[in-house]
């Protein structure tokens, strides 16, 4: 239901999925009777691998989040997020309020013990045509060294599970490559990571600069939320800067239109691969259970993306990953503690399935 578009978006991103993806279910959760007319109109309401799920209430994208929180329980967010707890979904797709989503996906996952803080984590095209993955974009605005540590992790499980690399690369975001350049909380991640990777834990490559994520230097590049939710923000305007650009000048005269045209095929093939889109879903790396996040301005092709990334994040493990990664090199109390309660254990997930 959330995002700019809601139904009119999702639901013709879940019909075409279940279509492509053959051993996909997807429950959609939202008002029922809104939801049903949207799968209506596009002649789905009987499909066999489409389900629905009523929620009474809907988060606002300008909502506060302890409104999300404490006073909209039946809203679709919560209720998808609960699915997943419950064990009837493996995984959560939402184009909703970003802070909203983190927060109760939170409250009612909880995180992987081990884990302080979820992060967001999302892929950002580069010169190898190959994706770089960043986190955190913006779940944490001030980290310490040990959160940023904790991160390099969870990419790292991440990019060894989606991309089938057994030791991904992970680079260290700064000003410069040199050891003594940065604050003190890169230094101090810096020699965490050069520890690791001397353990043959990490393939710590170093300290990254910017230039470094598109020209897919590491597989993986670490900062803070703030630092890489700026990042983020920029590319994407840099990126809607050039294509606007490219149009108006060949738009400019009749001799640019006819470059234009003799240069179409290269044209078309250079918007597909910078077209956003193709990297749309943003994992929240962390918690007990998959979440992942769609911009809530994408279109049907955009959110499609983001439901793929799902289905690989759930077909591949990568709860289970993550988790044994944090046990095996985080050992904390909390990992060798008792075993979790109801409230706050694992999801006994099911094959395939997606709120």
């Amino acid at each position: 239901m959330g995002g700019d578009h809601g139904p009119a978006v999702t639901i013709p991103a879940a019909i075409s999925f279940v279509n492509h993806v053959h051993d996909a279910e997807l429950i959609l959760v939202g008002q029922e009777d809104v939801v049903r007319a949207e799968l209506r109109r596009h002649k789905a309401d009987a499909h066999p691998r489409l389900s629905v799920v009523h929620a009474s209430e809907v988060v606002a994208m300008d909502d506060p989040v302890e409104t999300a929180l404490r006073r909209k329980k039946d809203s679709s967010m919560r209720v998808a997020i609960s699915l997943v707890k419950e064990g009837r979904a493996q995984a959560c797709v939402s184009a909703g309020n970003t802070g909203a989503l983190m927060a109760v996906s939170r409250y009612v996952l909880k995180t992987i013990p081990g884990v302080d803080r979820p992060a967001i984590c999302t892929l950002i095209p580069n010169q190898k045509d190959s994706p770089t993955y960043m986190l955190d974009l913006g779940a944490n605005v001030d980290c310490e060294a040990q959160h940023l540590h904790q991160f390099a992790l969870m990419g790292s499980a991440l990019v060894s599970s989606l991309e089938g690399k057994a030791k991904p690369t992970v680079g260290l975001l700064n000003i410069g490559s040199e050891d003594i350049k940065g604050n003190d909380v890169v230094k101090q991640t810096a020699a965490l990571l050069r520890a690791d990777h001397e353990k043959g834990i990490l393939n710590f490559y170093g300290n990254v600069e910017g230039n470094d994520i598109f020209a897919g230097t590491t597989d993986i590049v670490v900062c803070d939320g703030f630092v890489g939710n700026v990042v983020l923000k920029a590319s994407e305007g840099l990126g809607r800067f050039v294509k606007k650009a490219l149009t108006d000048e060949f738009k400019r005269n009749p001799l640019n239109m006819l470059g234009a045209l003799i240069a179409r095929g290269a044209i078309k093939a250079f918007s597909s691969r910078m077209n956003p889109s193709r990297y749309n879903g943003a994992s929240l790396l962390g918690l007990r259970g998959l979440v992942f996040k769609s911009h809530g301005g994408e279109s049907a092709y955009g959110y499609e993306w983001a439901i793929r990334r799902a289905y690989d994040a759930a077909s591949h493990g990568l709860i289970e990953r993550i988790s044994r990664s944090i046990a095996e090199f985080i050992p904390t109390p909390d990992v060798i503690a008792a075993p979790a309660s109801a409230e706050t254990a694992p999801a006994d997930l099911t094959p395939h399935k997606t709120a």
